[in-house]
């Protein structure tokens, strides 16, 4: 029931909202992977940034894209978390209570291992503007974890525009998602970090 609610949730309301509203435009969909697990990552600065990533993906394949979200920001009361499990089929990310059995790695990999791909926000929250902040270690943790784990870097262009963080009424602005090829990650963490964040910032930079 729940992927079936998903599906009517995206193809009722979300898509024709992407399309007709803000005129969502992809560019650089072959880079997108046909199949195995992977990673998206990509700048963060709005609430539609998550399902403009999921609706880049088919209708029967939805179930599979998981965005690893805070959970004690969206499991924080049950009508919440029920809206987040239900309709975007969120994989809930401890922050505050990490433990052995809910350590991040630890579920993000046994997502991965039972068919899932992930969606993460390297900034760790959402930014103002375009601008492309510093990322947080846990994706190069991620990386060293499952060395041979396909990246792909996203930009998300005008999207904080369309739905400012703090603001929950949408304005018609033309959004664009810009997908790059997924980079070779080499180095330390720390280099492994500023090779993705490289990636987005370039795919924003190339008019």
């Amino acid at each position: 029931m729940r992927r079936l609610a998903q599906i009517l949730f995206f193809a009722a309301f979300v898509r024709p909202f992407l399309r007709l509203f803000v005129g969502m435009r992809v560019k650089g969909r072959e880079h997108l992977p046909a199949s195995g697990a992977f990673v998206l990552i990509a700048n963060h600065s709005s609430h539609l940034d998550t399902v403009a990533l999921m609706s880049l993906f088919p209708l029967r394949d939805l179930w599979r894209i998981r965005p690893c979200a805070a959970s004690d920001y969206f499991e924080r009361n049950k009508i919440i978390k029920f809206l987040s499990h239900t309709f975007i089929g969120i994989l809930p990310i401890d922050r505050k209570h990490i433990r052995r059995d809910n350590h991040p790695l630890k579920v993000m990999g046994e997502a991965m291992s039972a068919g899932s791909c992930l969606i993460l926000f390297p900034e760790g929250t959402r930014g103002e503007g375009e601008e492309v902040h510093d990322f947080k270690p846990g994706i190069a943790h991620l990386i060293e974890s499952y060395p041979s784990l396909t990246v792909v870097p996203i930009h998300l262009r005008n999207f904080g525009r369309a739905l400012p963080k703090g603001e929950f009424v949408p304005l018609p602005f033309f959004c664009e998602v810009r997908i790059g090829p997924p980079p070779q990650l080499v180095g330390t963490r720390e280099e492994v970090l500023a090779t993705l964040k490289a990636s987005i910032v370039d795919l924003g930079d190339d008019n």
